[in-house]
């Protein structure tokens, strides 16, 4: 007899490993409600099963564990102000909230690190790292509800990507817990490495496809003393437009370069009560920062010029934030408007006032109301659809008016997407910009990482 009681010929048969413990699933109505849905506008078709509220790296590695064992669709949500869909969750699936892992590790102002769990709002991660003089760079317009995780998951730009580029150039390593549990570290604390495959790089911006961030270490940037902030308004669009690529072609780089239109310029004086449209019918917003901020804002001073009807420079830090303020305000002011939904279409720079003229057109042929602000320092144009606060804006003709700049963008040689992810809503354009070579190997890396698929299914790299 053997020594698991079996006699010769017999074959042993093991237990079977005990199933992983189910976690703390919430499945009351109002729970579930909350989770569904992002700021995109979607609604899933019934309501997610419930809601896993995670406190611990533990808790997230107890949720995949119990989820690959019962091949459960898990949809992880932060803040949830994401604007494609990629948060939302329907019935079938688990929404995994790791808002509770909130917790800003460490700053370490000596290395320029810091090391953040992703609930962490990224204002709040800013002014963690102002108080040691250095700054996060990664700037969305949301910073202030936008959390970590969430622009970690769609790589999310800002106002400073001119200069300092968005959140992957930001993510020095991660910490990431697989779809069956295991927990994968990856990237490193210092500025530079090449050990392996990017697999950091890879994760940001793979929108909870690939695996859940608990962990981020971020490079932090020292926080520019001297600013030049120069506004300057246009007759046309277009014109501020030609007057952003004449600021690229005299070699300055500005932290902060954007573009606003007429309707965007009167949404913002109808709410904070200013007069920024009789100035004219664009205007652009140009901050240059650190020594030099004063000759490279003068530099732009001279660029935009010969295309503007009125320019002004200042260095004083209150004017400067009133100009900037006006800029932030732009979307909030056109919610305030009707129901809006914000793309974020990119183009090559030197193509940006193609782009503003064709979505000038696809307003007019649509009699849809758009609405266009932009990063112009990196192409990236945000056209908001404005619609009555009871259509829907993601059908019929204001949805017609959407898709029609997703395929102008990439005419232009730009992307569907700059900084808002994929998500559900713009799947059925994927194909066609990166090609079935591409799409096979996405798939495979999907595969490599989720077997079952059960991470976030349909969104991001699945084409419609």
């Amino acid at each position: 007899m053997g020594d698991d009681g079996t006699t010769a010929g017999e074959v042993g048969t093991a237990p079977a490993p005990a199933a992983p413990e189910e976690p703390d699933v919430l499945r009351d109505i109002e729970s579930r409600t909350a989770a569904a849905t992002d700021w995109s506008g979607h609604r899933p078709d019934g309501l997610p099963d419930g809601v896993v509220r995670a406190r611990s790296v533990d808790d997230v590695v107890r949720t995949l564990r119990w989820a690959t064992a019962t091949r459960t669709p898990v949809v992880t949500r932060g803040a949830g102000t994401g604007l494609a869909g990629g948060a939302t969750a329907g019935a079938g699936e688990v929404v995994l909230d790791v808002r509770g892992l909130d917790r800003l590790v460490e700053v370490r102002p000596d290395d320029q690190v810091a090391v953040v769990q992703p609930g962490v709002l990224v204002a709040d991660l800013d002014a963690a790292a102002a108080v040691h003089g250095l700054m996060y760079a990664p700037d969305p317009a949301s910073a202030a509800t936008a959390s970590v995780g969430g622009s970690i998951a769609t790589n999310a730009g800002g106002l400073r990507c001119a200069k300092y580029g968005a959140t992957r150039e930001a993510v020095l390593g991660l910490q990431v817990v697989l779809a069956d549990g295991r927990v994968l570290r990856t990237g490193r604390q210092t500025t530079k490495g090449v050990a392996g495959y990017d697999l950091t790089a890879l994760l940001v911006g793979s929108e909870g496809t690939l695996g859940v961030v608990v962990e981020a270490t971020v490079r932090l940037r020292p926080r520019r003393r001297k600013q030049a902030t120069t506004s300057a308004f246009f007759d046309t669009v277009a014109d501020a437009a030609r007057a952003a690529t004449a600021i690229t072609r005299a070699g300055v780089e500005p932290a902060v370069l954007e573009l606003v239109d007429a309707a965007t310029l009167e949404a913002v004086d109808a709410a904070l009560g200013l007069d920024l449209r009789a100035r004219g019918a664009a205007m652009l917003l140009a901050q240059t920062d650190g020594a030099g901020a004063e000759s490279e804002g003068r530099a732009v001073l001279a660029a935009v010029s010969p295309w503007a009807r009125g320019v002004e420079t200042t260095t004083d830090p209150a004017r400067a934030a009133e100009l900037m303020t006006a800029r932030r305000e732009a979307l909030p002011s056109l919610e305030r408007l009707g129901r809006a939904v914000i793309e974020d279409v990119a183009v090559p720079r030197s193509r940006l006032a193609e782009a503003v003229a064709g979505i000038e057109e696809i307003s007019a042929s649509t009699g849809v109301r758009i609405a266009v602000f932009a990063h112009a320092g990196d192409g990236t144009l945000h056209p908001v659809v404005v619609v009555p606060p009871e259509q829907d804006v993601l059908s019929g003709a204001p949805w017609d008016a959407a898709c029609r700049i997703f395929s102008l963008a990439q005419r232009l040689g730009g992307t569907l997407t700059g900084e808002h992810g994929v998500g559900l809503l713009k799947r059925a354009w994927l194909r066609q910009e990166l090609g079935d070579v591409s799409m096979d190997l996405h798939a495979a890396v999907k595969a490599a990482f989720d077997p079952l698929g059960i991470l976030n299914p349909g969104k991001a790299i699945v084409d419609g």
